[in-house]
């Protein structure tokens, strides 16, 4: 439903009313549509359940500036209402004196364990995690524990996993789904129901694509976050790991397109900020092209010789960018699944060799057709040498998109054993080193096939 359409130009108070019957999910969108200052004094009109609702939805862009822009009491009232780890990501973008006067308007339970979010790094178990989870005593029954649900429901993020923690120590024993809980009997031990292995867990510092792999592996809707001790310090929800991977991803696609991640939608970035995010990589790039040029300078008498050759270089360059360009982007994937691991890499470097060499052979067997059909149909005329030409073309195409393949799917071994994120202009830098490269390999097969004739 075109909600923007359907509200347009409705008074606030009134819109309110309108929005009421309308999915959250349409809400935020319609609020995304809208300013700062519109999106405020919409939400400064819902009822308080209302507001948090939509202010915990992670895919509102504008919760930080709607919770700074609004009266401090009832910002206060909306972020003691909302998820706490929906809230540490809000606070933490909030700009001071705000954010220190917003965090003492809380009560101290929330406050503290707001502040215990904070002290993760982003994208990890922790700073994802939220303190708001149905746990219960391992001595209570089945009847105990889903009248405990019921009297919670409402103020905790999930209830489709309950917690069973120990009487005295208060460490994680066992975990209950939901149905496991409903089908026991009512005066059932809560441990008769449990699964029947120890529980799946992750630490507080895990990174938030190891999380989505345990929740993946073990079909989880929301996984423990527990320290040294067995203790549990938070869970971690399937929703709040898809939206960390979905931003996650976002910047390792435009870091593999050669430019700084950004922050905000494509249109919602300023001129010189997008200057600025794509300006430094591309100088660095432009830089490293100039080692292309003065490859060829350094083939310049062969040039002069045989201005045929020149002909082919964006073709023979092309295909061995394009060639390392797949390899990058196979294998950052697959370190991304953990598919392959560092110690993998003379494996891919197997693979990719004769790969590598057929790909080339395929390409270079087109090129030769190529040269072949525009010379005997006169479209043409490469000289009296052309078979030979069309021979160092073919052979320099297995050259060099071998040397691609290879290239490109070591560099992101090399990347990572660095301490680098492979995802870093690979695909860039796999295509500079390629063309700089390719040009030697070019003219040493030219030299080698053509010498004594046309060179």
């Amino acid at each position: 439903m075109n909600v923007d359409r359907i509200l347009q130009g409705t008074e606030p108070s009134a819109l309110v009313s309108r929005l009421g019957r309308e999915h959250v999910a349409d809400i935020v969108e319609f609020l995304n549509s809208k300013s700062v200052e519109e999106a405020t004094e919409i939400i400064a009109h819902m009822p308080l359940a209302w507001g948090v609702e939509v202010l915990d939805q992670p895919p509102f862009r504008n919760a930080c500036e709607v919770i700074e822009a609004l009266p401090e009491d009832k910002a206060a009232a909306f972020l003691e209402g909302m998820s706490s780890d929906r809230v540490a990501d809000v606070l933490r973008w909030i700009e001071e004196p705000k954010k220190s006067a917003l965090r003492e308007a809380l009560p101290q339970d929330v406050r503290a364990a707001i502040d215990h979010l904070l002290t993760y790094p982003e994208n990890t178990a922790g700073a994802l995690m939220t303190t708001e989870f149905v746990s219960v005593p391992s001595d209570w029954s089945v009847k105990q524990t889903l009248d405990h649900i019921r009297e919670v429901e409402r103020t905790r993020e999930t209830v489709y996993a309950i917690f069973v923690l120990h009487p005295a120590s208060r460490r994680l024993t066992n975990v209950v789904t939901l149905r496991r809980l409903i089908f026991g009997g009512p005066d059932d031990g809560i441990l008769t129901v449990a699964q029947p292995y120890a529980p799946i867990t992750v630490a507080p510092n895990a990174d938030s694509e190891d999380v989505a792999r345990t929740i993946r592996k073990y079909d989880l809707l929301a996984v423990p976050v527990v320290d040294t001790t067995g203790h549990i310090l938070g869970i971690v929800t399937v929703d709040d790991v898809i939206d960390s991977i979905i931003t996650e991803q976002t910047e390792e696609v435009q870091r593999m397109g050669g430019m700084e991640a950004i922050d905000a939608p494509y249109l919602d970035i300023g001129f010189f900020q997008m200057i600025k995010k794509r300006a430094g990589w591309l100088c660095v790039l432009f830089l490293s092209e100039m080692l292309t040029t003065s490859a060829m300078q350094v083939f310049s008498d062969e040039l002069e010789k045989a201005i045929v050759l020149a002909l082919f270089i964006p073709l023979v360059m092309s295909s061995g960018g394009n060639s390392g360009s797949q390899a990058t982007s196979l294998i950052i994937r697959a370190l991304a699944l953990q598919e392959v691991r560092l110690r993998d890499w003379w494996r891919v470097a197997v693979r990719e060799l004769p790969t590598g060499i057929v790909l080339g052979a395929i390409l270079g067997v087109i090129g030769v057709i190529r040269i072949a059909v525009w010379q005997e149909a006169g479209i043409f005329d490469y000289g009296e040498y052309w078979k030979l030409l069309a021979v160092t073309i073919g052979a320099a195409l297995i050259g060099i998109v071998t040397f691609g393949s290879m290239a490109g799917s070591l560099l992101p071994f090399a990347l990572k054993r660095l301490g680098f994120d492979p995802a870093t202009a690979s695909a860039p830098f796999i295509a500079t080193l390629v063309d700089v490269t390719g040009i030697v390999i070019y003219f040493s097969v030219a030299w080698l096939f053509l010498h004594g004739t046309i060179l």
